[in-house]
């Protein structure tokens, strides 16, 4: 599946690019995000894009960015827009970065995993984060797959239970700090911002 995955945003990376520049509804939470996270911070981003919005963001709030798509086109955007950060063109579920980050983030990445890399991305995450840091994703609201459309093509989605999600960050000490399912600010989103322990 994250084959596909890659293949649908290579081959619409300009029109997604194009559509994501004028839309930032993740903003409120990305400002909860950064309450933990000290100005000239590391941030990890999974699944960065362009690095629009989110990223020239952070950017420009004093923080220096790593981000991972697993889309060359995207990946490209963001060095030309961003040459003085890094940006990678690689798997989430395997790339090499070297922590550890003050924040991870994997806004509208995360849920296109299967259900088994979702967990295991979670430990991924736990582990590049230093003591103390802030890791924000959004996932569906319940345990499932489903498929979307997008650019006329389908597109894969899936989300543990918010149950699960739990177990596995507590596991890996990582401590819920809100949770807001189908949150209606981000167009139903289910948004989960964590902090792992000092």
């Amino acid at each position: 599946m994250p084959d596909i995955i890659a293949e649908h945003y290579e081959r619409n990376a300009h029109a997604f690019d194009s559509a994501r520049r004028g839309q930032f509804t993740e903003k409120p939470w990305l400002d909860r995000f950064l309450l933990g996270v000290p100005k000239g911070s590391r941030i990890l981003d999974l699944g960065c894009g362009g690095g629009e919005p989110i990223d020239r963001y952070l950017i420009d709030r004093g923080h220096t960015l790593t981000g991972v798509d697993v889309s060359e086109t995207m990946a490209g955007l963001a060095r030309t827009r961003f040459a003085r950060h890094h940006w990678l063109k690689a798997d989430m579920r395997a790339v090499a970065v070297d922590g550890p980050f003050q924040g991870v983030l994997a806004w509208d990445s995360l849920f296109h995993l299967t259900h088994p890399d979702q967990a295991a991305m979670i430990a991924r995450a736990a582990a590049w984060l230093a003591p103390g840091g802030m890791f924000l994703f959004n996932t569906g609201p319940a345990h499932g797959e489903v498929t979307s459309c997008q650019f006329g093509e389908p597109l894969y989605h899936a989300s543990l239970d918010p149950a699960e999600y739990r177990e596995h960050f507590a596991a890996f000490k990582l401590m819920e700090i809100a949770f807001a399912p189908d949150d209606h600010m981000t167009g139903g989103r289910s948004v989960w911002l964590a902090r792992k322990a000092d």
